[in-house]
């Protein structure tokens, strides 16, 4: 697990409290580290922003090594971190576990699909089987497409996803695209573990919880939106028009030293 002052509850607590688990999806160390002084207990990473990041589409395995070393960097942050791992990076079960070990997380995200293809449940089950021999302490959620990909798109098909996953030792069941209420009230009350979605525009995290969701995920939201962000301040500026506030340079400055004094620590 990551090194430094942490939140008095474990990762695994966070899943159980009054409210989801709502966690934002880092692409950078600044991210992280702004994320983790607005007061949340965890953060994830979003593969889809360090890829971007470096000029990669999502998928494809283009964001194993930058991920790894965005982990590495943010060993001191004061929150979690859940890293999204793709589908493993790999197809050997093996393969996916040594991976895993060599990040030091809290938790990680896995997807049963490979370039836009689910993969064959049964060997999914055994990339989680394989981690939690590994790495019994690190939260596992376990990701299935069906939605996501619009193929299968069924309370049942998930289920029998779930079913082989949480047999294997998933610690959590994400499900990105799910977004009917009644669905949703399906799969959270068929499951015996945590379920996940992404953000749901119409559902505030208050709805969510009655539905029975636990966790709460940004995804690539964050990252989308500091681009759109970005543009906005440059095109604001070129058409005359005042840029939006945002944070002081020295403020932002000073984040980031904080942090990089905790790392020397």
């Amino acid at each position: 697990m990551n090194h430094g002052s942490r939140p008095t509850t474990s990762f695994r607590d966070l899943h159980h409290g009054d409210s989801p688990l709502l966690l934002p999806n880092a692409w950078d160390v600044a991210s992280a580290v702004a994320f983790a002084e607005a007061g949340f207990p965890a953060v994830g990473t979003t593969s889809f922003g360090i890829g971007a990041a470096a000029g990669h589409a999502d998928g494809a395995r283009a964001s194993r090594d930058a991920t790894a070393a965005l982990v590495r960097a943010l060993a001191a942050l004061p929150a979690y971190v859940s890293a999204d791992i793709e589908d493993g990076y790999a197809d050997d079960p093996d393969d996916v576990a040594a991976y895993v070990a060599d990040l030091d997380v809290a938790g990680i995200n896995i997807e049963d699909s490979t370039d836009e293809s689910l993969v064959d449940p049964a060997a999914h089950a055994d990339k989680i089987a394989a981690i939690k021999q590994r790495c019994p302490g690190v939260f596992v959620n376990a990701r299935i497409d069906n939605y996501w990909l619009g193929r299968q798109a069924t309370v049942d098909a998930v289920l029998h996803r779930a079913e082989a996953y949480t047999a294997a030792g998933a610690d959590g069941i994400f499900v990105p695209g799910a977004a009917e209420p009644s669905e949703l009230r399906a799969l959270a009350a068929a499951i015996p573990v945590p379920v996940n979605t992404l953000v749901v525009p119409d559902l505030p995290l208050t709805k969510l919880a009655e539905l029975g969701i636990r966790r709460v995920s940004t995804g690539s939201l964050p990252y989308r939106a500091a681009l759109d962000a970005a543009v906005g301040v440059a095109t604001a500026v070129r058409d005359g028009d005042a840029p939006v506030t945002a944070t002081p340079y020295k403020d932002a400055q000073q984040r980031l030293v904080r942090f990089a004094r905790r790392s020397t620590r």
